[in-house]
């Protein structure tokens, strides 16, 4: 199992829209992470002060990101966030340290 994680950042002023539309996150959306060959874990998305980090437990983190780069629902839900988040070349972190 790998872990994974992205940061974030919600455009000033669109802090509560961002937390809005993780009330009603579409079926399709966690059909395609969940029905996806990546051995998907855990999936869990933090935000506080307008950074959002998400963390994942995957068995193999490139067919996450192909999910996340080629499915229907994932570019429906960025067509969603394309107003409330800031656009970033490259969000995913590097891991720097692990206890246990």
């Amino acid at each position: 199992m790998e872990r994974i994680a992205f940061h974030l950042r919600i455009e000033e002023g669109k802090r509560e829209a961002y937390r809005s539309e993780h009330e009603d996150v579409s079926t399709a959306l966690e059909e395609a992470y969940l029905g996806s060959d990546a051995g998907l874990e855990t999936y869990s998305v933090f935000e506080k002060d307008g950074h959002v980090f998400g963390y994942m437990e995957v068995e193999d983190p490139e067919v996450i990101r192909e999910v996340m780069e080629e499915s229907e629902a994932q570019a429906d839900w960025d067509e969603v966030m394309e107003p409330i988040l800031v656009d970033e070349d490259d969000p995913w972190m590097d891991e720097v340290y692990r206890m246990c």
